[in-house]
């Protein structure tokens, strides 16, 4: 990757390594895919920071011990290899370096709160995902391939950092599991969406997820692709990243 990128790095509370992403722009979106990725759009992004892996069960573990937040558990007998022990309030035994699952909007947005950080817009995340790759498909180019993301298994989430970076050092921008980021929903905010640091609807009733997950289809890791779910909702396939404006102080 080009070392000019990665010409600063912080650290975050919990752990985290965050990577500064350069202000710029970029063209938002996609023709290839469905209509709410339409029309691709200029945007201009200040400059932030955004963590190189997806929050991770030990990280998770510490925010619930310091806050005495609810841990990941959903009563449901497919989420047996990813609920915590309730009573122990620990994740499951070898997890510690898997992405967080089960966690809804809520949850994530009380995470980077606790952190000293936000969690990404829906551009930025973009942005990001895309690296240096303008126009492409996949943080890598357009071909899928699965020695570089973990989708369409049935073996569950892989550790962070499993599969190589992008062009930006980030981790897992494809696959493993979706990524909350901060924007509400619309399908057709692409048509009327501001020039500079889009964040979105003011209002809505679900929220953004992006990057795909392991069960799912390599259509769903594509960087231009869209899904949502309340902001309530929990999963095994759903995790997020710590994102912080430059110049906010560190906690």
């Amino acid at each position: 990757m080009p070392s000019s990128i990665l010409t600063e790095l912080l650290k975050a509370k919990d752990g985290s390594t965050l990577v500064l992403i350069p202000a710029g722009e970029f063209l938002m979106g996609s023709e290839a895919g469905f209509p709410v990725e339409r029309p691709i759009h200029q945007v201009v992004l200040d400059a932030f920071y955004l963590s190189t892996c997806p929050v991770t069960n030990a990280q998770y573990q510490r925010f619930v011990a310091e806050t005495g937040h609810r841990v990941p558990y959903l009563d449901d007998n497919r989420m047996q290899f990813d609920n915590w022990d309730q009573e122990k309030r620990t994740y499951p035994p070898g997890r510690d370096q898997h992405p967080v699952t089960l966690v809804s909007w809520q949850d994530a947005q009380a995470y980077c709160e606790w952190a000293g950080g936000r969690l990404p817009t829906e551009a930025e995340w973009e942005k990001a995902a895309r690296g240096s790759l303008a126009g492409k498909l996949y943080p890598w180019g357009d071909e899928i391939d699965p020695s570089l993301a973990n989708y369409d298994n049935r073996t569950g989430t892989t550790p962070v950092g499993s599969y190589p970076p992008n062009g930006y050092g980030l981790y897992d921008m494809a696959g493993n599991v979706w990524q909350w980021v901060a924007d509400w929903y619309e399908a057709k905010y692409y048509a009327r969406s501001p020039l500079n640091n889009p964040r979105g609807p003011e209002k809505g009733t679900v929220r953004v997820l992006r990057g795909g997950a392991w069960l799912l289809f390599p259509q769903f890791c594509r960087v231009a692709y869209r899904f949502r779910n309340s902001p309530d909702f929990r999963f095994n396939l759903i995790g997020f990243r710590l994102a912080r404006s430059l110049g906010s102080p560190l906690v």
